[in-house]
């Protein structure tokens, strides 16, 4: 089973989100995504600063409006593809997330972060913003705490980001390697289709309404039931003995 990093590696540009950066980014989520072995990924960064955001030097009126489009769609397209690839995806954090860098955190769908950590979409400020990082915060956090980050530009705390569920756990700094790594290698002990089943059932849900969603997630359920490892989980309880599972998505004989 593979454990996949993706480190943002430009401290200097305080891991800005450029182009390059973006398209880098992309095509590291998209290396071996469809591989059995693969069952998880996380980002994290080095530096004191996870990720300030878009490269300001890229939006300036210079670079024209077709090359702002390009980082706006291929930012959007890899903020999505978080969500639509089959493994979980973890955030870790040890520093400061703005604008675009706090949209990739809203977007992973685990975020461990440091209590140093701080969170933030201050486009405002500078007269651009935070559209596109609101589509991410704004489906992580209540509305209210939304438009406030994005109206004011004011970061907020590891403790308030987690007690708004931006982020799913703070941990004092010498923690952070370990328990996010410990998080990852309970993922992985899972079948890799049911965790990739399960993923892809919540997020769309979460666009539905009550109703509908019951339907789809029962639907799902059985769908879960035909896997050959969702057969095996059931025995394997039953039997009182460790799953062991197949990681493909063959299903049982009807």
């Amino acid at each position: 089973m593979v454990l996949w990093r993706i480190i943002l590696n430009n401290p200097k540009k305080r891991n800005a989100l450029s182009l390059s950066m973006l398209e880098s980014l992309r095509e590291d989520i998209l290396t071996d995504v469809d591989s059995d072995d693969l069952r998880v990924i996380i980002i994290s960064a080095k530096g004191p600063v996870f990720s300030s955001g878009h490269d300001l030097k890229e939006l300036t009126s210079a670079h024209g409006r077709e090359h702002h489009t390009k980082v706006f769609h291929t930012c959007a397209e890899v903020m999505t593809l978080i969500h639509d690839i089959p493994v979980p995806v973890i955030a870790m954090v040890n520093g400061v997330a703005t604008a675009a860098g706090c949209q990739l955190v809203a977007s992973c769908d685990i975020a461990v972060v440091t209590e140093k950590s701080t969170f933030a979409t201050p486009g405002v400020n500078v007269g651009l913003f935070c559209s596109t990082p609101a589509v991410a915060l704004g489906r992580a956090v209540p509305r209210k705490v939304a438009m406030e980050m994005l109206f004011t530009g004011t970061p907020i705390s590891a403790h308030d980001a987690l007690l708004h569920g931006l982020v799913s756990k703070v941990v004092p700094e010498e923690w952070l390697e370990e328990e996010t790594l410990a998080i990852a290698q309970r993922v992985c002990q899972a079948s890799r289709p049911v965790v990739a089943l399960g993923k892809a059932t919540f997020h769309r849900q979460m666009s539905q309404g009550r109703d509908a969603a019951y339907a789809t997630a029962s639907k799902v359920m059985v769908d879960n039931l035909a896997l050959r490892d969702g057969q095996e989980g059931i025995r394997a309880f039953i039997e009182k003995r460790k799953p062991v599972w197949t990681n493909k998505d063959d299903k049982v004989q009807d």
